[in-house]
Parts: structure tokens; sequence; C-alpha cells
């Protein structure tokens, strides 16, 4: 008696696997979207943290702000191609590139720079919004208060939606 599997059930098999890919697959995007946003959120807190703390370690005004060359502050509010810390002095404290595929989200500030200072953990009030393919609904903000601090939520610091 030969041992085997014919034709038909192959094709069955295969059929099955199929259908329960393209099933799962909405489940799996959103899941790495989720994923990707995550990361973006995390970043932009811990650039807010850096630039707390060597406001105060070092006793100067620090800068957060977005940056394209890794070098110096680009001056705009697409905050996408990366995070950059610096000093008064000029000196980069931290650079942060993000890892943004096709798909990747998005951050942008509602101010070119984010200023910390030291002693009095003042800073300026900001709002770094994080954006995806799904819109203004998966938004998430990073919003840094007066006193430096960040929170995130998914409303702005007005209580509005977000807006992508």
């Amino acid at each position: 008696m030969p041992r085997g599997y014919t034709l038909f059930e192959l094709l069955a098999v295969l059929a099955l696997i199929a259908i329960l890919a393209s099933m799962s697959y909405p489940g799996f995007a959103a899941l790495l979207l989720d994923s990707r946003r995550g990361a973006a959120v995390t970043t932009a807190l811990h650039a807010v943290h850096a630039a707390r703390q060597f406001a105060a370690v070092h006793g100067q005004s620090m800068r957060l702000c977005g940056t394209r060359n890794s070098r110096d502050c680009s001056g705009e509010v697409d905050w996408s191609p990366g995070l950059l810390v610096i000093g008064e002095n000029g000196n980069v404290q931290r650079n942060l590139p993000l890892a943004t595929a096709t798909h990747g989200p998005t951050l942008h500030s509602n101010r070119p720079a984010i200023q910390f200072e030291p002693g009095t953990s003042f800073a300026s009030p900001a709002t770094i919004t994080i954006c995806d393919r799904r819109g203004s609904e998966a938004a998430r903000a990073v919003i840094v208060s007066r006193s430096g601090r960040p929170r995130v939520s998914d409303r702005d610091a007005g209580n509005r939606a977000l807006k992508c």
C-alpha cells in the first residue's frame, strides 16, 4: 500500500492555509502599525527626558528639535527624519534617528524647537504628534508641560482630537 498525499489533499491544505492567512493579515498589519507608532512615541519620550536631564546636569539650556543631518536643528516642524538634543553652545548631546519605513509614522511638532532651561525646570510647552497611515483616529501625542514633563495622550493639550 503506497504512502503519501494526493494532489487533491495538498491543494485542499494549501487553500485552507491561504484562507487563514488572508483572514489574519489585517490583524497583523494593525499590530505592525501599532508597534511602529509605539517605537516613535518611546523615542520622542526618551528625547524629552534626555533634553531635560542634560539641561539639569550640564547647567545650560538645551533644545530638542527635528534634524535632517544629525548635526543641526532643521528649523522645521516636521521631525520625522530624526530628533536632536543640542546645547546652547552647539554641542550635540544626543542624536535620535527615527527608523521610518515607507509606511512608518510621522512626527510633527507645534514648534520648531523645545527649549529646556537649567535649574528652573522650565520648558517650552509643546505637542509632538505621531501619525501613521491610519490617520487621526490612531494618532498619539507627546505633550510637554511647562515643567518639562512629558505625557502621552490620544488628544491634544486642549483635549481636542489630534489632527494628522
